[in-house]
């Protein structure tokens, strides 16, 4: 039997139920109401819902077909008129059986993967299955060596899944060895990762050329729009696409039976998960690209170091290290800014985080190897959130919201590298300055030398230094002051004087060659002419 494509919307006095049948026959369609148990059945098709609040048959309800559409609807009254059903959003927690919210984990999941191969595809794939399981280091290993194995995944239920995928494994994770590293070790080797990741020149260049970090800063992501919820605002204002809608409908549903401990590490990692999506939707202003799988991973110790956090502080400490060691944008700004990003989306309820994830999923989904992401975490996150309390996201993101977190929490010196860069930079531009008042104490030195050379002058009875002839004309930039004539030296007078007597007495004498030398040109050219 084929699940069909479904939708469910509400007024204050019935439900609303869209079930999309292409190629059936209204003569074969078959309903069933009993209170919040729904049925419908039309070949081959089959619909089982688990609603959240009760249905009756009183006669007012109402069936339409539109067989150009093939889509079928049912209008049916609730039993307590103006009861508000929450939920119907999260279309694969609606396709329970009853009874499985308190079925056992292992025992569920078996019934259900049982259930999804009779009646999803019609078939069962034998040859698939053996197939993802004819692994010889993963089935050689004994029952204790597969319980000494580390836990990971989603509320750390997984393990032996990398023991069967060592050829995509440096490409989704920096743990070498998940499989036997301790959770202590993990941790230690990616903080000294990290350390050595860090680059001081990258940190800084973003800290003083921050107009690109300006710019993302006041990039609005489109959960800013949404108002802080109830559940029932958080639903009218999230809508979900056809392929979001469609994508909810392929989970396969179950239960998680997670301890006090165990809940409260799923919940951490998954705000760890969505600080990572927050910072990647702000950086590329909300176009994803080729680099968005890369960002998202590498920026959450979950996802890149199977990491297990015991505290919200670790958290965001463990997101702000790797903001500054990894991506094209390092600022702390952009730390904060993602925080604040997502305590927007815990506040804006668990339909607000399911398109999240859902959007993280689709981004996953799309690149290789990072789907195996999807079946370590995503997947599980996408079907358990929808069962969660919204009470759970109040209080996830007032912690959020109540943890500080400061440059100092890093442990990356960023204080004492940003005092080291600004002392730098005060000198250079101390030096600069000195420099250019040296400048300009030099330009006022031969000023005044030269203004006091014309005053000189002029005591003596010379001329100005503007109009002398005899004295160049002062440039600002000449270091040697001019001196009148009446300050040399009486030898120095006289051998001008003596310069100018003989000077005189050349120019006569010049004057007395030019004239015999033109004499004997004119005789020679008159003997010429008379001999010819």
């Amino acid at each position: 039997m084929i699940t069909p494509a479904f939708d469910l919307s509400q007024d204050p006095d019935y439900l609303t139920i869209c079930i999309r049948v292409p190629y059936t026959r209204t003569s074969e369609f078959d309903l069933f109401i009993d209170g919040t148990d729904f049925k419908f059945y039309a070949k081959p098709y089959f619909l089982r819902l688990s609603l959240p609040g009760r249905i009756v048959e009183d006669g007012t309800e109402k069936a339409t077909f539109d067989i150009d559409k093939g889509v079928f609807t049912l209008k049916a009254p609730k039993e307590t008129r103006g009861e508000h059903f929450g939920g119907l959003q999260m279309l694969t927690s609606l396709l329970a059986p009853r009874g499985s919210r308190s079925a056992k984990p292992l025992v569920e999941d078996l019934s259900a993967e049982a259930g999804k191969l009779v009646a999803g595809d019609g078939e069962m794939d034998e040859e698939e299955s053996d197939w993802e399981l004819e692994q010889e280091v993963y089935t050689d290993r004994s029952e204790e060596e597969l319980g000494a194995m580390q836990k990971y995944g989603f509320a750390n239920q997984r393990s032996g899944v990398f023991a069967r995928l060592q050829e995509e494994l440096g490409d989704v994770i920096d743990v070498k060895n998940p499989e036997e590293t301790l959770a202590s070790d993990r941790r230690r080797a990616r903080l000294e990762a990290e350390a050595i990741a860090f680059s001081s020149d990258h940190y800084l260049a973003d800290l003083f050329e921050d107009d690109e970090i300006n710019r993302l800063l006041k990039f609005t992501p489109w959960w800013s729009k949404l108002s802080p919820s109830m559940e029932q605002k958080g639903e009218s204002a999230i809508s979900f696409s056809d392929e979001e809608k469609e994508q909810l409908r392929k989970f396969t549903n179950r239960s998680f039976l997670l301890d006090k401990t165990t809940r409260c590490q799923a919940w951490l990692s998954l705000l760890d998960i969505l600080l990572a999506y927050s910072y990647e939707v702000r950086s590329a202003e909300g176009e994803h690209n080729v680099e968005s799988p890369w960002t998202i991973r590498k920026l959450s110790g979950t996802l890149c170091w199977l990491e297990t956090y015991s505290c919200s502080r670790d958290v965001l400490v463990s997101f702000g290290r790797r903001v500054l060691c990894y991506p094209l944008y390092r600022h702390f700004a952009l730390v904060t800014s993602s925080v604040c990003d997502t305590a927007k989306i815990l506040q804006s309820g668990k339909a607000c985080v399911l398109k999240c994830l859902l959007d993280i999923h689709k981004i996953f989904r799309e690149n290789d190897p990072a789907y195996i992401l999807n079946d370590l975490y995503i997947t599980d996150y996408c079907i358990w959130i929808q069962r969660v309390s919204s009470k759970k996201m109040l209080e996830l993101a007032s912690l959020l919201q109540h943890t500080p977190l400061q440059k100092k929490d890093l442990e990356l010196e960023l204080d004492e590298l940003e005092s080291a860069a600004r002392m730098v930079v005060e000198e250079e531009e101390q030096a600069s300055t000195e420099s250019s008042s040296s400048d300009s104490s030099s330009e006022s030195e031969e000023s005044e030398a030269e203004e006091q050379g014309c005053s000189d002058s002029k005591q003596g009875g010379g001329e100005t230094c503007k109009d002398s002839p005899s004295q160049p004309n002062s440039s600002p930039t000449s270091p040697i002051p001019h001196l009148s004539s009446s300050a040399l030296s009486p030898s120095v007078n006289r051998k001008a004087g003596v310069v100018s007597s003989d000077s005189q007495g050349c120019r006569q004498l010049i004057q007395e060659l030019g004239r015999q030398m033109t004499e004997e040109l004119r005789i020679s050219a008159e003997t010429l002419f008379a001999d010819e």
